[in-house]
């Protein structure tokens, strides 16, 4: 399995109220995979909270989410139960929660605000959402702690929620929409320009190796 990486929120927020909570519940039957579930369960009704229009609540549920997401992986390496079935459940529902919550916003702010292009605004948050976790798990384990680190990170899935939630509370959501459609897709891109300057100068480091191997090589033979 993949470790576990922590952005700001997880540190200093999340895993104080996370580890608590799984090392009470290791004490029980409950498995890693039922918590997957259940922090699924919490984003589902955050999402029928958004619809009804109760938006404090929904934003509350949103960083309850973000806290439960943690406790199954927590559970896991508690009950030594930890697998590779249980981390592509977890990364799965994620996805679909985090597309789920942002319907949510997307649908509160039609109903209670009046601004223009909710809906494109909102399809960008999405695909800027998916598109940070997906360019994360496409790239090589190898090289995976790039996008952990500096302005590759700002749009982590615990960042993107808290911020989420501090919108819905505020009552500002599609700004929040805004935001998060901005932050991720600017990410996405740095992600791809720093990708690729790294990996061609890599590139060139190993092109520049090989003559040098070569020569080598060469002498030996010679002597």
């Amino acid at each position: 399995m993949d470790a576990v990486y922590d952005g700001f929120i997880s540190r200093h927020i999340n895993r104080k109220l996370s580890e608590p909570i799984a090392r009470i519940l290791a004490r029980t039957r409950l498995t890693p995979n039922q918590a997957t579930w259940g922090a699924m369960g919490i984003a589902v009704l955050s999402f029928v909270c958004l619809v009804m229009g109760q938006n404090i609540l929904g934003g509350i549920l949103v960083q309850l989410s973000s806290v439960a997401d943690g406790i199954d992986g927590s559970l896991a390496r508690l009950k030594g139960m930890t697998s590779v079935f249980g981390g592509f459940l977890d990364s799965v529902l994620d996805r679909c929660a985090d597309a789920l919550i942002v319907l949510g916003m997307i649908l509160w702010s039609l109903s209670h605000e009046s601004y223009p292009e909710i809906w494109l605004v909102g399809f960008l948050a999405i695909v800027g959402t998916l598109s940070v976790s997906y360019t994360r798990a496409r790239i090589d384990p190898e090289h995976r702690l790039l996008f952990d680190r500096g302005l590759s990170s700002i749009a982590s899935r615990d960042i993107r929620l808290f911020l989420i939630m501090l919108g819905c509370v505020a009552g500002q959501v599609y700004f929040c929409l805004a935001a998060i459609a901005i932050l991720t897709n600017l990410v996405v891109f740095y992600r791809l320009i720093y990708s690729y300057r790294y990996f061609r100068a890599e590139s060139w480091q190993s092109d520049s190796a090989i003559p040098e191997t070569e020569l080598e090589e060469d002498t030996t033979k010679q002597a």
